[in-house]
């Protein structure tokens, strides 16, 4: 993915987000969120390039989510993301219900899809999502709204969305290809 987009996004503060999320805010090292969420999607499909499409319906435990199954998650994240940062810039303060993650992963028929596949929707929400961020000035990064019952900022959820991802890659590495 060569889409390079650069606005500085100033870190959240912890008052920005519900303190579940620092798990994710916590992941990305400073105000430089744009270059995180430009690298993840080439980082992503790096990371799966050498694995038979079999291995896709791997799970590392009992009950866990495959690789395939994971690759849906960050895509559902990726919209789920998008969608707050997009109502909550534009001023809505309409609050917007959480989601069961468990649910979406067990209709989402991820086994039945390619690597490719999934790496391309993955890379093509990315890249309008880097579009939208990239067009958000500092003023409206603050802005807050409420999400799953939690008041959270614009910014909080550039960082959320970026964390989420980076989450589990390292998940990825560690329990299913190490």
């Amino acid at each position: 993915m060569t889409l390079i987009l650069y606005r500085i996004m100033k870190r959240p503060e912890t008052t920005e987000y519900a303190p579940y999320y620092d798990t994710y805010v916590s992941l990305i090292a400073n105000d430089d969120v744009m270059t995180d969420l430009n690298a993840q999607a080439a980082s992503l499909r790096a990371g799966i390039a050498d694995l038979p499409e079999d291995r896709g319906s791997y799970a590392y435990a009992e009950g866990k989510w495959t690789i395939k199954e994971l690759l849906s998650h960050l895509i559902d994240g990726e919209r789920i993301f998008a969608y707050r940062i997009l109502r909550i810039s534009r001023g809505d303060k309409t609050p917007i219900e959480g989601f069961e993650q468990d649910d979406y992963i067990a209709t989402s028929r991820a086994n039945e899809r390619t690597f490719a596949n999934l790496l391309d929707e993955f890379e093509h929400e990315r890249k309008a999502n880097l579009i939208l961020v990239s067009n958000i000035d500092e003023e409206t990064a603050k802005l807050m709204g409420t999400a799953s019952g939690k008041p959270v900022s614009v910014r909080a959820l550039t960082y959320i969305m970026a964390g989420h991802v980076k989450h589990h890659m390292k998940i990825l590495a560690d329990r299913y290809l190490g």
